[in-house]
């Protein structure tokens, strides 16, 4: 039964599509101008039309060149942005790598210091005589 319902939706648009050119031709031959004044008005209406259609394409135009600039913007704006993230995380890992070398240098030295104390302790030790 819905089956029914689509098929005559789609051939009733079909039937008013057909009585409205049927209405327009039946509305050029009875107009209450002669052929020559219909066929000018046709062919001025045509002319119009083209017209329109022209402006309306270079309206279309003219805003995809606005869009088109528009998104290249952003990408720029996002490649820069992306280039500014990039170098403060460089910048960072610079500076935890620098930090890193000065907290092993820090304790390299103290194992050194340990070690020298200890070796003097021991030599210390040992030169002393034993009663």
């Amino acid at each position: 039964m819905a089956d029914n319902d689509n098929d005559s939706g789609v051939s009733g648009l079909g039937w008013f599509l057909a009585g409205l050119g049927v209405g327009a031709l039946v509305g050029v031959l009875y107009a209450p101008k002669s052929g020559k004044e219909t066929r000018e008005d046709l062919v001025a209406s045509a002319l119009d039309a083209r017209d329109r259609a022209a402006v309306l394409a270079q309206q279309a135009q003219d805003r995809a060149a606005v869009l088109a600039q528009q998104g290249k913007q952003q990408v720029g704006e996002y490649v820069d942005r992306g280039k500014e993230y990039y170098d403060r995380g460089r910048t960072q890992w610079a500076q935890y790598v620098e930090k890193g070398k000065g907290l092993i240098q820090e304790h390299q030295d103290k194992v050194s210091a340990a070690i020298d104390a200890g070796k003097e302790a021991y030599a210390s030790t040992t030169s002393e005589p034993t009663s």
